[in-house]
């Protein structure tokens, strides 16, 4: 499936709105993106990705038909680890299994090497969710080590597992 990875512009807040709304996309992301989700998040998180050029980190959505139908960003490090990136992505339900996501990690990290400083990026995982690890393993990312019991969310403990991806 065609897909574009574009910089967040206020006009996507009624797609993403839409798009992020499911308990799934939720589920295996950390509490800060909510459940519900609401018009006002949306627009709150798209007035913070604008912001991405002044932090240097990289924030995107994933655009299918002129929609945003999920979002993918890397987070800078700070201090010591600022030339390390952690990679965080979710996709709407309906769009899963079509290869998109593989496709918008590698698009994302091609970018994010060629044009920062950024040599490490890294993604933590819950561990049940082997979809977003076989994507990472699709695109190079080696397993690093697993935190055991490191996750807490919706009333259970989970082991994560770390994978990072170094520029070559």
């Amino acid at each position: 499936m065609d897909f574009s990875l574009e910089k967040w512009q206020p006009s996507f807040a009624g797609s993403v709105t839409e798009s992020a709304n499911d308990a799934r996309v939720a589920r295996f992301l950390r509490d800060s993106f909510p459940y519900p989700y609401t018009r006002k998040n949306a627009e709150d998180f798209i007035a913070f990705a604008q912001g991405e050029t002044e932090r240097g980190e990289y924030y995107r959505a994933i655009v299918v038909g002129g929609k945003a139908v999920g979002g993918i960003a890397v987070t800078r490090g700070q201090d010591v680890c600022r030339r390390s990136g952690e990679i965080g992505y979710w996709l709407t339900p309906a769009c899963w299994g079509k290869g998109i996501m593989t496709g918008a990690v590698r698009t994302a990290c091609e970018e994010v090497f060629e044009n920062t400083d950024i040599v490490r990026v890294y993604a933590e995982v819950f561990a049940p969710n082997a979809a977003s690890c076989r994507v990472l393993e699709k695109n190079g990312f080696a397993k690093e080590g697993i935190k055991r019991k490191s996750v807490f969310k919706n009333g259970a403990l989970y082991d994560s597992i770390v994978y990072a991806r170094i520029k070559e």
